[in-house]
């Protein structure tokens, strides 16, 4: 024990054992080797500080194996600059094909920093949901209808990128689809995984459209595995359904500003064939049969039989439609007159005779 202490205290304190100290110094690669390791070795964190770092240590290594060729001329100097280098460069191989499997196409990107990176989605379970649709952008061009009322099948959920959807039952216009909302979240919503139906509304591309689609099953399926993605998938739904649904009751409003709640009964009786399957020609033989006819001295009147009178009331007059003026706000779309279409609705009371929507709930 004392021999190592005297040996340790000898080698500090007696100075160096070399021989001779050269006078050259080494040359400009040595000094080179030795300024690209200083800039390695302050290297932040992070994928991109790893990049700097291993890149700057990489350079500095070669440079070591050049000095120790040409000018130390030492085998051990060439081996272990050749073993770092070497190191540096697989470590940035690594992350290269690391950052080339994380890269998200360019819609997939767009889509994630406007909708998922607002609420802190992870990027491992969004990219979850994008191999769901396998990557795949589609599209829709000018007029392209996504679905047909009646007739195409409820099976898959698709999110608009770009464009515009109108959406219209029986030929009426209902609201729009702009991008990064839901083009079938209602419908989505509607179905028990076990069922199957079609779609009560026609989907139009109003403009060129591009869209991701996810398959019903396959969604399905993601949604019983990962339950973070069912709860984001069930809090977006549920706003984009809350925003389409807002949109409607946008349109529905009165000429003297009253705005009509879209939760009252009945809705449906508005927004149907019905209210808008009368025409002029149906106005004008309104006005006709309210018009009396004037007596003339060649024609008068049968006395009325007062068994006749006796055993029925006289039918009350018809009531005439009165015509529409214009609408300043949505022109001749008829969405704007759903109210007269409602007031006119045989059988039914008139929301007209009510100040608020819950006086007539009540």
């Amino acid at each position: 024990m004392s021999a190592n202490s005297s040996t340790m205290s000898q080698l500090l304190w007696q100075g160096p054992v070399c021989v001779g100290w050269k006078r050259d110094l080494e040359g400009a690669v040595y000094h080179l080797a030795n300024c690209f390791l200083l800039l390695g070795f302050m290297g932040g964190s992070g994928v991109y500080g790893c990049f700097y770092l291993f890149g700057f240590l990489g350079t500095g290594y070669v440079c070591c194996v050049m000095w120790g060729w040409f000018d130390a001329c030492g085998l051990d100097i060439i081996l272990w600059s050749v073993l770092l280098a070497a190191a540096c460069l697989l470590q940035l191989g690594y992350l290269i094909d690391r950052l080339r499997r994380n890269t998200l196409p360019e819609e997939f990107d767009a889509l994630y920093k406007t909708l998922c990176l607002p609420l802190q989605v992870p990027l491992q379970a969004y990219k979850e949901i994008v191999r769901c649709c396998e990557e795949r952008v589609l599209t829709l061009a000018t007029e392209q209808t996504y679905a047909v009322e009646g007739e195409t099948p409820i099976n898959r959920l698709s999110l608009l990128l770009s464009g515009r959807v109108r959406v219209s039952q029986d030929g009426q216009f209902l609201h729009y689809i702009f991008p990064h909302q839901f083009m079938d979240s209602p419908e989505w919503e509607s179905l028990q995984p076990s069922e199957e139906g079609v779609f009560q509304v026609t989907l139009t591309a109003e403009t060129p459209c591009s869209y991701i689609s996810w398959p019903r099953k396959s969604l399905h399926l993601l949604l019983t595995k990962e339950r973070y993605i069912s709860h984001l998938f069930s809090a977006l739904l549920g706003y984009d359904i809350s925003e389409k649904l807002y949109a409607l009751n946008d349109k529905l409003f009165a000429k003297f500003g009253l705005r009509f709640d879209i939760r009252l009964p009945s809705l449906y009786h508005v927004l149907g064939p019905a209210a808008s399957d009368t025409g002029p020609e149906s106005e004008k033989e309104d006005e006709e049969a309210r018009e009396p006819a004037m007596p003339t001295s060649a024609q008068q009147t049968p006395p009325c039989s007062p068994l006749a009178a006796a055993t029925g009331p006289p039918a009350p007059p018809s009531r005439a439609r009165m015509s529409r003026p214009d609408s300043g706000v949505l022109g001749e779309d008829s969405s704007s007159l759903v109210l007269e279409d409602f007031e006119e609705v045989s059988g039914s009371e008139s929301f007209m005779d009510y100040r608020s929507d819950g006086e007539y709930m009540r």
